[in-house]
């Protein structure tokens, strides 16, 4: 009966140390729930509750951020503005040397120019500075084709007033009513935009 009783004696003491183990583990797992909470809680707190430390604490945080936001908004400003400059003397340039590359070419029509005058100063003959002049203006078609500028055609064939302009009519033998019969003036397409018409005599019935 003794070693019984010692048996119980010892259990219940072992079910109190268990449970006094298990209180102090809820103990130790709820402080830093509380502690999140209380935190949470002082954020929450609405300003007119804040005592006036807080509000000075907080007034601090907002204008730190403020400052941060508007250093920010500076320098947005001035990267934008440094970029407009920069899109605008970019623009420039391309409208100021856009042409660059045709002007390089027309250069060298007119040194054979120079040539062909120096030619005719030189009593060379007639058809010397004919033939002279001929090549400049070769070189020139050339260098305005390369451009994508072209001749209007004219002669011969029946006159559009989208290409030609019709200055006289002139009555002409063999020769359908509306034909273009003279080119008084050449027409010029840029990338097949009419630049300039064609200055033409167009042909018209006898009758």
């Amino acid at each position: 009966m003794v070693h019984i009783k010692l048996k119980d004696q010892e259990k219940k003491e072992d079910m109190k140390t268990t449970n006094s183990k298990v209180e102090e583990v809820d103990s130790v797992d709820e402080s830093p729930g509380e502690d999140k909470a209380e935190a949470k809680a002082d954020k929450d707190i609405p300003l007119e509750d804040m005592k006036k430390a807080e509000l000075i604490e907080k007034l601090r945080e907002t204008q730190k951020t403020a400052d941060k936001n508007y250093d920010l908004y500076i320098r947005s400003l001035a990267e934008i503005e440094n970029l407009k400059k920069r899109f605008q003397k970019d623009k420039n340039d391309l409208a100021k040397y856009a042409n660059e590359s045709l002007i390089r070419q027309l250069l060298t029509v007119l040194d054979n120019m120079e040539k062909a005058i120096s030619s005719s100063t030189d009593g060379n003959s007639v058809d010397a500075v004919r033939e002279g002049v001929e090549l400049t203006l070769k070189g020139l078609l050339d260098i305005m084709e390369k451009a994508g500028v072209k001749q209007v055609e004219a002669m011969g064939r029946p006159f559009d007033p989208n290409f030609h302009e019709a200055l006289m009519e002139r009555e002409a033998k063999d020769t359908e009513s509306g034909t273009i019969i003279q080119e008084l003036q050449k027409g010029y397409l840029l990338n097949d935009r009419l630049i300039r018409p064609s200055m033409v005599v167009v042909s018209k019935n006898n009758s």
